[in-house]
């Protein structure tokens, strides 16, 4: 499509808002996602509309990102921040003033790209009533999600149902890993398209500074070594796993270690209670003094952190993707992360870091102390580790290949020609 030939399409993404401050309570990389996505498709000429609940009535209805790019913010229940699993029942609102948003602006979005199954589900009532061509992006599978935790919420069976009936019926979906495509073929259904394609990482943003720059910066001795860990507080992450391992790390008395936990809590909600649970493990363990608990890294400094590190950790119990990990790599930084879905796409097991079996203590601290005990090899992993986010994983490449996929989907129907012998 050519830059000038303008055409309206539409990100849902119900419960994690595009122009939120990432790191706050449910704000994390399916916000970033759809927000990069969004102003990369923008500029390859894209009119997107990126549609999320309001949940303060102080936040702006509107927000401008690019000329072509905005996040709507709806309307759907009370005016305040609900956690995921409840927000189901204000789902029909949220499509009504869809609709009457698309009224009043004289829109309809000929394609609807939807992330995570809420959104999945305003997607397929904008395809059954508007005849609106779907796609869709999971972000994560209940199915999977399910396995890992021991408290099943009240609306799995609904999640289940729905992202069984969005893969099947809409025109395509979107995996980011082959992990998950296989996912979703074993685990959801055997019916309808599935498309791969990555998500993406800024990499201007990450990898402009040097390790040691990055620690004048931030006030660290050069001869510190250094472990990061960079997400939400929530159990599924596995920051247990990684704190465990520091516990048992070889190095940790022989060496000066510091591990750094960074990621935003809210006291009272869910994220809040993880975090006082990690900071009572750190505490238990005797790790008190080398622990750091930064709170929440804003974009501007979250690079220095990253190029500061020795090594970043990603122990989730599941990621589909792992947008941290690619984070790290861009920042030139070696990844110790746990052998499980789109993990074992983005980083590559002795070549750009290291794998771990998930909630593995013992393997995670013989993985970080191997990097940490090898500074020149830690150097090569994290060179290798920039050298494929720069040719796979970079957001203009990304939306490059959403755009083409789009353009295929819209395109006219060619008409059968009939050739006569």
């Amino acid at each position: 499509m050519e830059p000038g030939n303008k055409r309206h399409i539409a990100l849902i993404s119900v419960h994690g808002d595009p122009a939120i401050e990432i790191g706050k309570e449910e704000a994390g990389g399916q916000n970033v996602y759809v927000r990069h996505v969004g102003e990369s498709l923008a500029r390859l000429g894209w009119q997107v509309d990126m549609f999320t609940r309001r949940v303060n009535s102080e936040q702006d209805k509107i927000v401008n990102h690019h000329p072509n790019c905005r996040t709507i913010r709806l309307e759907a229940g009370s005016t305040e921040f609900v956690p995921r699993d409840r927000i189901f029942e204000y789902l029909p609102e949220f499509v009504n003033n869809l609709l009457e948003f698309q009224q009043e602006n004289g829109i309809t979005y000929p394609l609807i790209h939807t992330n995570y199954w809420l959104s999945g589900w305003v997607g397929m009532q904008l395809q059954e009533m508007q005849g609106s061509k779907l796609v869709h992006t999971y972000h994560s599978l209940g199915v999977v999600k399910y396995n890992t935790i021991k408290k099943i919420p009240a609306i799995a069976n609904m999640r289940l149902a729905i992202e069984k009936q969005v893969l099947e019926t809409a025109h395509t979906v979107v995996a980011t890993s082959p992990q998950e495509q296989e996912h979703m073929r074993s685990l959801v259904s055997t019916k309808g398209n599935i498309d791969i394609i990555p998500c993406g990482t800024n990499i201007h943003l990450f990898g402009g500074v040097d390790r040691q720059e990055a620690r004048a910066q931030l006030g660290i001795d050069p001869q510190t070594k250094l472990v990061l860990y960079v997400g939400r507080f929530d159990p599924r992450k596995g920051i247990e796993t990684l704190v465990r391992a520091i516990g048992k790390s070889q190095l940790r008395q022989s060496e000066n270690m510091q591990l750094i936990i960074g990621g935003g809590s809210r006291p009272g909600h869910s994220d809040g209670k993880e975090r006082d649970r990690i900071e009572k493990i750190v505490g238990e363990l005797g790790m008190g003094e080398m622990t750091q608990f930064p709170g929440r890294l804003s974009q501007e400094i979250l690079p220095t952190y990253y190029a500061a590190a020795d090594v970043c950790v990603v122990p989730s119990h599941y990621e589909p993707f792992g947008l941290v990990a690619i984070e790290a790599m861009a920042s030139r930084t070696p990844v110790v992360a746990s052998d499980v879905g789109g993990l074992q796409f983005t980083v590559v097991n002795e070549e750009t870091g290291l794998l771990a079996p998930p909630k593995d203590a013992d393997a995670f601290a013989v993985a970080i102390d191997r990097i940490l005990s090898d500074p020149q090899w830690g150097d090569k992993l994290g060179m290798a580790g920039r050298k494929r986010v720069e040719s796979k994983f970079s957001w203009h490449g990304v939306a490059a290949q959403l755009s083409e996929l789009y353009t295929q989907i819209l395109q006219p129907v060619a008409k059968e020609v009939v050739l006569l012998a």
